[in-house]
């Protein structure tokens, strides 16, 4: 592994720790030519799927490709750099899950919107713009109506269900 800063070979581990899922083995490490430490992550080469592209080329499902469009999509909104990486990790999960050798690029780009419809919203429009490739301010403007409507829904059903009347106890036996 080459030290980040001297380009060096020669470093080694410090602290090895197993990841929240038990899938990735982070290791602390550190160059023994500029004293400098750095983080490293190992994880289980696995088998995903190619994905295939709207002109029919295929490339292999590139993690960090995922992980670059929900960072774009998420930047300045409060959601943290553990939660984007848990939501590419899930889409990855699913794509192996899935067992398929070959996925079309379209249902990686539908399972980031799904993704990111339920993480924020504002991320969700940002991403559908670019995605879907809107021509013009009417589809965008009927992207976010689908989503208040959806947003107003769910909000009736919550407001409906505090409003139901709880249910009374029977009253205590004095004794």
């Amino acid at each position: 592994m080459k030290c980040p800063a001297c380009r060096d070979l020669n470093n080694r581990v410090i602290d090895s720790r197993l990841g929240k899922d038990g899938d990735v083995i982070r290791r602390r490490r550190e160059c023994e030519k500029c004293s400098r430490r750095f983080t490293t992550y190992e994880r289980v080469e696995d088998y995903l799927p190619s994905v295939v592209k709207k002109d029919g080329r295929r490339e292999g499902f590139d993690r960090m490709k995922v992980l670059a469009g929900l960072k774009k999509a998420c930047e300045k909104r409060p959601i943290s750099v553990e939660a984007i990486e848990q939501t590419a990790d899930a889409i990855e999960r699913n794509l192996l899950e899935g067992g398929e050798k070959e996925v079309p690029s379209s249902a990686v780009g539908e399972a980031i919107m799904v993704a990111l419809h339920d993480l924020d919203s504002v991320a969700y429009v940002r991403f559908a713009s670019v995605y879907r490739s809107f021509q013009d301010i009417d589809e965008f403007v009927d992207e976010l109506e689908d989503l208040l409507k959806e947003r107003r829904a769910t909000g009736r059903k919550a407001r409906r269900k505090a409003a139901q009347p709880r249910k009374k106890r029977a009253p205590r036996a004095e004794s």
